[in-house]
């Protein structure tokens, strides 16, 4: 079953006065956790870059140094992975990256959940993966373009080609949902063993520092995995 955090209680319970004021009655919960959580990640991320970004100064602070670094780190990913061209996709690679890096921390803090601990969220980031790598390199090779690039470098081999390509970019999505799904599931889960039946406080904590350690580690996979897909669409040939 999911974790219920007091937090995802409390707005289902607010969500449940409001529509009992307006005439309706909700015998179950209207919105389920990991949308909860994967909201208040969002609303998190949008509030800290519109207060962080609004006082830009020549001699940065120390919230501004943080973001640069990441910028930096990130665009130097894409030099190395798709090549300068690739830096306009910093903006989308960017926000899946700090999305999942926070929802697979915020499960960390006291009555919160990850998301990403759901398979529902890590399969909605990896269908986005999916979809926007394919329409990149639609968008740069054209429609028929794009799916000569799945024939392999012959017309004549496009029989052999063609069925290994479709059923290779069909696990990719697969793949990444499984990865993220099953590292941060299991993390959640030994964590509220260890807190449940152990010590609840003293050993959790080797745990819990393993745990920011792989969450960020597996934002960072996806990311680059990501970066991967769009290199192959955007390359002439696979």
């Amino acid at each position: 079953m999911e974790h219920n955090p007091l937090v995802a209680s409390l707005i289902n319970r607010l969500i449940r006065f409001i529509a009992q004021a307006l005439g309706f009655r909700l015998h179950a919960d209207p919105l389920p956790t990991h949308l909860i959580m994967a909201l208040i990640v969002t609303v998190i991320l949008v509030i800290f870059f519109k207060l962080t970004v609004r006082n830009l100064s020549l001699f940065p602070k120390k919230m501004q140094t943080l973001l640069e670094t990441l910028y930096l780190f990130l665009r130097n990913h894409v030099d190395d992975t798709i090549g300068p061209d690739g830096r306009k996709f910093i903006p989308a690679l960017g926000t899946l990256g700090l999305f999942i890096a926070l929802a697979n921390l915020i499960g960390l803090f006291p009555e919160m959940s990850s998301p990403t601990s759901n398979i529902n969220v890590p399969a909605g980031c990896a269908i986005f993966t999916f979809l926007y790598y394919h329409a990149q390199g639609v968008k740069k090779h054209g429609f028929f373009g794009y799916l000569k690039t799945f024939t392999g470098p012959a017309w004549w081999l496009s029989w052999l080609f063609a069925p290994i390509e479709i059923i290779s970019q069909f696990s990719r999505p697969l793949s990444l949902t499984v990865r993220l799904f099953c590292n941060i599931y299991g993390e959640d889960m030994v964590i509220i063993i260890i807190t449940t039946y152990l010590v609840s406080f003293i050993a959790p904590l080797p745990m819990m520092a393993l745990a920011i350690f792989t969450s960020l580690l597996q934002a960072y996979i996806f990311i680059m995995l990501a970066s991967v897909y769009l290199a192959g669409a955007m390359a002439s040939e696979h």
